[in-house]
C-alpha cells in the first residue's frame, strides 16, 4: 500500500465532504467503506463517531469513538467528543474525566468548555458550569449557545435578572434564535411579564410554527393569565404535533382541571400514563382528579404505587394532593421534600436579626385568599383583634383582586394592604426584607393558588407555616409551623420539618361573628325527607375515599329512611357518588346534594342534618367549624398526621370528646348508636350549642393573644441568636 493510509485520502477527503455538507448517512458510509480498508485509520473512526452521534446514534457512536482512542489515547478533539456521547448515554463521571482530559490538549477550545458547561449543569454543579460558559465566552465572545445555556444555568439557581441578560445578548448575535425567545419567555413569565412573555413566545412561533414545546410553554402562559381557552388550544396544537409525548398530555389535564372540566382531566392524565408513568407529578395529579370525581377503580392500587414511589424518592406527586390521599405523615413529608428536590433550592440570604427594642413586631401575612374565602372567613376577627400596640400588620395580597365586602374588611384591619400579585416571587421577598418585615406568614403553602418560592427567597428573619396548607414544608427555609397538641404531638416531631408553635388549644382560628341568616329552611325546600335520619358531609368530593363511603352506606343501610346529605361539588362527582351507593345496595335517591350557597345561608341550613361525618385521611377544616359553628355535632375520627386531625383538634377545644373515636370500627359504631338513639344525640347537640359561645375554639381574640405570645416568643430566640426550638404557648384569658 506504499505509504499507510496514502491510497485512501481521496475516499477520506470525499467523507470529510459529505459530512461537512450534512449528508450525515452517505458520511457515515462512506467512514465505514475506509475502516474497512484501513482499520487504523483514526480519522475515520473519529468522524464516524461524531456523525453517528449526529444521527443520533449513541451507542455506535461510543463504540467509534472509543476505537478512535485506541489509536490516538491523547486525543483533545475524540476525548471531548467522547465526553459528550457518555453525557447523552448518562455515564456523568466518566464523561466528566474525558472532559477533564480532552481539555488538556484543547484548553482554548469554546465549543468544549459550552459542552463541559451542559455536563456539569446537569450534574448539578452550577457555579462550575457559569465558569466553564464564562471561559468559552472569553475565547469567542460570539457564543450564542454559550450565552443561551449560562442563561439557563442562571434561571435554575433562580438569578432571573442575569439570565434575562444572556439571552438578550444571544438574541443580540441571532434574532432568529428560536429557543432563545423562547426561554427568554419562560424566564419573563416566572417574572410575571407576561405580555412580555407572550411576545417572546409568538416570536418562536413565527420562526419554528410546528415546535410542540413552544405551543406547550404559551399554553402555560395563557393558563397563568387565566386566559384557559387559548391555553387548550396550545397543549391540543402541541399534542398534534407530537401525540406520544405525555408531558403535553399532562399539561392539557391541568388546563382542563383548572376549567373545571373533571373527567375530561382525568382522561388527560390518565392518557400521559399510558405514554410514560414516570413523568414528574403525573401518577398524584392521575390519582387526584379520579378523587375529584369519585372514581375509584384501581383506587388501592394506584394509591399503593404512588406511595411506593414516594417512599423511594420519586417527585411522582404535588404535596398537596398526597395530603389527601395517604394516610402516612412520613410519606406526605417524604412527598414535600422530592417536590422541592425536584424544583431546586432556591435560597437568599437571611435578612439581618431584627432589635424590635422599642418598636412594634412587623408580621406580614401572605395569601392569595384576602376576599371571601374560607381563610378569610376563619382570619378576620383575628386581624382585627391583634394589639396594634406591639404589633404592625401587612398584608401580601398575591391572589384575585376582588372588591368585595370581606376584602373591604380585612384593608381596614391590617396596618398595611399591599397588592403584590404583579411582582414575582422574588421582588415580593425583596419587598418585605424593604419593609422590615420581622416575621412571615405563609397561609397558603403547597396549594393551588401559594407561592412557596417567596419564602424561598426569605421574605424574613423568621418565617411561620399557618392554616392554608395542614403539613410540614420540608424546606429548610419555614422556621415554624402553628398547630396543637392533638394535631402534632411530640412522638410525631419527627415527620415534621418545622418547629412547632403549641397553641394550648386548637391550631385553627375562627370568627366568632360569624353571622348564621335567620329562620331554619325547611328540609323539603332543602330536598331533604320530612322523617329520617339526616347523615351529612359537606365537604369537598375529594376528601370521600372508598373506605370511609364503604361505611356511610353500611349505616344507610342499618338505618331505615335515613339520608346522606353531600355538597354537589361537580356533576361528574354526583353521578359516580350514585352508582357508588347503587353498588353497595343503596337506592340512588337516599344521596341528597346540596348546592353551593352563601355562608350565612350556608351554616343556617346546619339545622336540617342530624350528624355530620367527617371524612379520613383528610378530615373537615372549616367545613368542621363551619358545622360547629352552626351547632351541628361532627364525627370525627382521629388520623395518623395533621390533615386528619384537625376534626379532633377542633372537638378537643369544645371540650367534645365523645364526639373523637380512635378508629374506623368505633366511627361506625358511634355514629350507628346516635342515629338510633336521638335522645343522646339532642344532648350533644344542646352541650355544643351552650360551649361553642364560651370555649377557645370561636374566641378569636383569646387566640390572637396566644398567637401574639408565640410570635414573640419566637422574635425573642432569634434576637438572642438561638436557633428555632419548639414552643409551648400557655393558656392565656382574652
Amino acid at each position: 500500500m506504499g505509504v499507510p493510509g496514502a491510497p485512501i485520502d481521496p475516499l477520506l477527503a470525499q467523507a470529510v465532504a459529505l459530512h461537512q455538507q450534512g449528508r450525515i448517512p452517505e458520511a457515515r458510509l462512506a467512514y465505514q467503506r475506509i475502516r474497512s480498508q484501513d482499520p487504523r485509520q483514526f480519522v475515520a473512526w473519529h468522524m464516524g463517531g461524531v456523525a453517528a452521534l449526529q444521527a443520533g446514534d449513541i451507542r455506535d457512536a461510543h463504540a467509534l469513538i472509543r476505537k478512535a482512542l485506541a489509536l490516538r489515547p491523547n486525543d483533545g478533539a475524540a476525548l471531548i467528543n467522547l465526553g459528550i456521547v457518555l453525557h447523552r448515554l448518562g455515564k456523568l463521571p466518566e464523561a466528566l474525566k474525558a472532559f477533564d482530559q480532552g481539555l488538556k490538549t484543547r484548553a482554548d477550545d469554546p465549543s468544549a468548555h459550552n459542552n463541559l458547561g451542559n455536563l456539569l449543569r446537569d450534574m448539578k454543579r452550577h457555579e462550575a458550569a457559569l465558569e466553564s460558559y464564562d471561559r468559552a465566552l472569553e475565547l469567542n465572545p460570539q457564543n450564542v449557545l454559550a450565552y443561551a445555556n449560562r442563561g439557563t444555568v442562571l434561571r435554575d439557581l433562580d438569578r432571573l435578572a442575569e439570565a434575562l441578560a444572556d439571552f438578550d445578548h444571544a438574541l443580540a448575535r441571532a434574532p432568529g434564535y428560536a429557543i432563545a425567545h423562547h426561554k427568554k419567555g419562560e424566564i419573563l413569565a416566572e417574572l410575571r411579564r407576561f405580555p412580555e412573555a407572550l411576545a417572546h413566545l409568538n416570536a418562536a412561533l413565527r420562526l419554528e410554527p410546528h415546535n410542540a414545546a413552544f405551543h406547550a410553554s404559551r399554553g402555560e402562559i395563557f393558563q397563568d393569565t387565566k386566559n384557559l381557552d387559548a391555553a387548550l388550544k396550545d397543549f391540543h396544537q402541541a399534542i398534534r404535533l407530537e401525540p406520544q409525548a405525555a408531558r403535553y398530555h399532562q399539561g392539557r389535564g391541568l388546563v382542563l382541571q383548572d376549567m373545571r372540566r373533571f373527567p375530561q382531566a382525568a382522561a388527560a392524565f390518565d392518557q400521559a400514563l399510558k405514554l410514560d408513568r414516570r413523568l414528574p407529578l403525573l401518577p398524584g395529579q392521575a390519582l387526584a382528579m379520579r378523587m375529584a370525581i369519585c372514581d375509584w377503580r384501581d383506587f388501592d392500587k394506584s394509591l399503593a404505587a404512588l406511595e411506593t414511589s414516594i417512599a423511594r424518592g420519586v417527585a411522582a406527586s404535588p404535596p398537596f394532593s398526597m395530603l389527601v390521599a395517604s394516610a402516612s405523615r412520613h410519606l406526605q413529608r417524604q412527598c414535600a421534600a422530592s417536590w422541592l428536590a425536584r424544583e431546586g433550592r432556591t435560597l437568599a440570604s437571611a435578612p439581618q436579626r431584627p432589635d424590635t427594642t422599642g418598636r412594634k413586631i412587623r408580621i406580614g401575612y401572605f395569601s392569595a385568599d384576602f376576599h371571601n374565602h374560607a381563610t378569610a372567613y376563619l382570619m378576620a376577627e383575628m386581624f382585627e383583634r391583634h394589639d396594634k400596640t406591639r404589633f404592625e400588620l401587612i398584608a401580601y395580597s398575591f391572589g384575585p383582586n376582588i372588591q368585595d365586602a370581606m376584602r373591604a374588611r380585612l384593608r381596614a384591619a391590617f396596618d398595611a394592604f399591599v397588592e403584590v400579585g404583579h411582582l414575582s416571587d422574588g421582588d415580593i421577598a425583596a419587598l418585605a426584607r424593604r419593609d422590615g418585615i420581622d416575621i412571615a406568614v405563609d397561609l397558603k403553602g403547597f396549594t393551588g393558588e401559594g407561592r412557596h418560592k417567596i419564602f424561598a427567597h426569605r421574605a424574613a428573619p423568621l418565617q411561620v407555616s399557618y392554616l392554608g396548607y395542614p403539613g410540614t414544608m420540608a424546606a429548610d427555609y419555614m422556621d415554624y409551623l402553628v398547630a396543637d397538641p392533638v394535631l402534632i404531638p411530640p412522638e410525631h416531631q419527627k415527620d415534621y420539618a418545622e418547629k412547632i408553635i403549641y397553641m394550648p388549644h386548637s391550631y385553627q382560628v375562627n370568627d366568632g361573628t360569624r353571622r348564621i341568616a335567620e329562620g331554619n329552611p325547611d328540609r323539603a325546600e332543602l330536598g331533604l325527607p320530612e322523617a329520617g335520619f339526616v347523615f351529612c358531609c359537606f365537604n369537598n368530593n375529594h376528601k370521600i375515599t372508598p373506605s370511609v363511603f364503604d361505611i356511610w352506606m353500611r349505616l344507610l343501610r342499618a338505618v331505615p329512611g335515613s339520608v346522606l346529605w353531600l355538597l354537589a361539588d361537580n356533576a361528574a362527582a354526583v353521578v359516580n357518588l350514585r352508582q357508588a351507593a347503587l353498588a353497595r345496595g343503596v337506592e340512588a335517591e337516599r344521596l341528597v346534594f346540596a348546592e353551593r350557597i352563601d355562608l350565612a345561608e350556608h351554616l343556617a341550613r346546619h339545622a336540617a342534618a342530624d350528624l355530620c361525618l367527617d371524612t379520613q385521611p383528610y378530615n373537615a377544616h372549616t367545613t368542621a367549624s363551619d358545622a360547629l359553628w352552626a351547632g351541628l355535632p361532627v364525627l370525627t375520627q382521629l388520623g395518623q398526621g395533621f390533615p386528619g386531625r384537625v376534626g379532633a383538634s377542633l372537638l378537643a377545644a369544645l371540650d367534645l370528646p365523645e364526639l373523637i373515636t380512635e378508629n374506623s370500627a368505633a366511627y361506625e359504631a358511634r355514629a350507628l348508636e346516635w342515629a338510633r338513639d336521638p335522645a343522646r344525640l339532642a344532648s350533644i347537640r344542646r352541650k355544643l350549642w351552650a360551649q361553642r359561645l364560651t370555649a377557645p375554639l370561636f374566641d378569636a381574640g383569646r387566640f390572637a393573644r396566644h398567637l401574639e405570645a408565640g410570635f414573640q416568643q419566637i422574635v425573642q430566640r432569634h434576637q438572642a441568636g438561638l436557633p428555632p426550638a419548639h414552643i409551648m404557648i400557655s393558656d392565656v384569658p382574652d
